[in-house]
């Protein structure tokens, strides 16, 4: 009888729950959370930094490194369905084109949403705190928040500077003040690595059908028959 009352008394408290009471809660907890958010980003640039200064000695790489070892991204890509899809939808609502979208995303976090810079850069296309706070991206790990304001952020930067797209990738890198103070793409290592890498990759996209020339080839002489033949 006891249990029935308690059930009964559960169910009537649920019935008398606000509508918004869902709402009212994750308001409640956000300062909570946001807090934990800085000192996992603070945690997770110190580790990026470890890593990006760790003597050479260390690393099985011979060579330079390449760009982005400097990056903490302790998840899995998205699955590509589910990352072609976001794209698909960003790209079209912004005006940019998917290729350019997905080739930015492969570049700056190889498709993982958890990945965090040592400068602080965060998510799939790895937006800076201040580009979040100005695109209202409320979290920079969510998928869907992250790629809408990348895709916004490379079509401002494809309106700036009149669909140049090094220039558009340089400052994507390196910031637009720096591509405006260097009057090109900045001299910097890194970003002359990070406009040719994508490049790279969109050049087939690029290359539509109409546009291939048809392969010249030389004829080919017969082969000499053999004397008994």
């Amino acid at each position: 009888m006891k249990f029935q009352l308690a059930v009964v008394c559960i169910a009537g408290a649920y019935a008398q729950t606000p509508a918004n009471f869902q709402e009212s809660v994750r308001n409640a907890m956000a300062p909570s959370l946001a807090q934990q958010r800085v000192s996992i980003r603070q945690q997770a640039i110190a580790a990026a930094k470890t890593a990006a200064s760790a003597p050479a000695a260390t690393t099985f790489f011979t060579e330079p490194p390449p760009v982005g070892l400097g990056l903490l991204a302790d998840c899995d890509p998205l699955p590509s369905e589910q990352l072609n899809g976001l794209i698909t939808g960003a790209s079209q609502r912004q005006g940019v084109s998917f290729e350019l979208v997905k080739a930015v995303i492969e570049e700056e976090s190889s498709g993982r949403p958890c990945a965090i810079s040592y400068r602080g850069a965060e998510g799939l296309m790895q937006l800076m705190p201040a580009t979040a706070e100005q695109f209202e991206v409320r979290d920079p790990f969510d998928p869907k928040e992250n790629v809408e304001a990348g895709s916004k952020l490379l079509k401002l930067l494809l309106t700036k500077y009149d669909n140049d797209l090094g220039l558009a990738l340089s400052a994507y890198n390196a910031g637009s003040g720096r591509v405006d103070q260097e009057g090109g793409i900045p001299p910097i290592p890194e970003t002359l690595n990070y406009v040719a890498d994508i490049l790279r990759k969109l050049r087939p996209a690029e290359t539509k059908p109409a546009e291939m020339k048809p392969v010249q080839l030389a004829p080919v002489a017969a082969e000499p028959k053999h004397p008994d033949q």
